[in-house]
């Protein structure tokens, strides 16, 4: 799961976050669209490095544990990494959480498809608002959750997921479909607790954005390492270069962007930036990977722009 101008500074104070300025909120936007859009090449990265799903989320890890590292070492930081008896719980429960996701997320694109697993995985951000809600912790217009579905709308359109459900019924029911739409959705669960995670700790602990991608990075790799050690690794000089790429931008960088800006955004903002990721991914796919959209793909990722803009526009009106 930090932005240009301030990576590892220290995040957001609890009266800060309680009552955000809309110079603060704005602060956050261009970090957390940085971070998404980056994670949204990964597809590229993955294609390139011709590894298994788990040797390429250890490695993910394992490089963005070095850059991690070596960057706060150069930058005298490595003092931020120690952990209190009151952010301790908090960070090894989100870092944990997310490597928990990524492992779901691999395991139902067999089960499933890649374009279902993404449409499913995006259903975390109804989870946010909803837990919003029910906690009482902002007020969530009816346009930000309209929006918000229409972004979900345009995803499933932009995948085509429907289409290839239509054609195939039966598979849609088999029991390993069915067991992978469950992993799906358990893991959307597991990204929209990190996230409520990691916003309380950057808001109301001195916890930094660097910090939480550093952990999140240790536990990747070592819960993930035995997995290439039985399975072997990439045999390829070339195929190390992108995984070191996986790493280095779409772990170290990436994560360290989307905690630094979420840590000054409200949830139902986050909820709703955050579907650049799979747009951008299916661009992707699409300009560079061979994989051409078709007419009612553009029209997903066009409504998923609109949805996007509106929201935001609502957003800067706001006090």
């Amino acid at each position: 799961m930090s932005s240009p101008s301030s990576p590892s500074s220290a995040c957001t104070t609890a009266l800060a976050a309680s009552t955000p300025s809309s110079v603060h909120r704005a602060s956050g936007v261009a970090p957390f669209l940085w971070g998404n859009a980056l994670l949204g090449s990964i597809g590229l990265f993955l294609h390139q490095a011709q590894a298994g799903a788990l040797t390429a989320t250890w490695a993910r890890s394992a490089f963005g544990l070095l850059g991690l590292t070596l960057w706060l070492l150069w930058r005298r930081q490595g003092a931020q990494l120690r952990l209190t008896r009151q952010t301790a719980p908090g960070v090894l429960a989100a870092g944990s959480l997310m490597v928990l996701a990524w492992v779901l997320f691999f395991a139902a694109i067999p089960a499933t498809s890649t374009g279902m697993a993404v449409v499913l995985f995006h259903v975390q951000p109804l989870w946010l608002l909803l837990w919003s809600a029910l906690r009482g912790q902002e007020r969530i217009s009816r346009q930000r959750v309209a929006a918000v579905l229409l972004a979900l709308l345009g995803l499933v359109l932009a995948t085509g997921t429907l289409s290839a459900l239509w054609q195939d019924q039966a598979h849609a029911t088999h029991p390993a479909y069915l067991l992978g739409v469950a992993l799906c959705l358990l893991g959307a669960l597991c990204t929209a607790a990190v996230t409520l995670i990691a916003q309380g700790l950057q808001r109301h602990q001195p916890v930094t954005a660097s910090t939480l991608a550093w952990w999140q990075c240790l536990l990747g790799t070592v819960l993930l390492w035995v997995w290439p050690l039985q399975h072997g690794w990439p045999a390829s000089g070339a195929s190390w270069l992108w995984l070191a790429g996986l790493g280095l931008v779409h772990t170290a960088l990436a994560y360290m962007l989307i905690y630094a800006g979420m840590a000054r955004l409200p949830t139902s903002r986050v909820a709703l930036l955050q579907y650049l990721y799979p747009a951008v991914a299916l661009l992707i796919d699409g300009l560079l990977l061979g994989q051409r959209l078709d007419g009612r793909q553009w029209l997903g990722l066009g409504i998923i722009a609109c949805a996007v803009v509106w929201a935001e526009r609502q957003a800067a009106r706001q006090p």
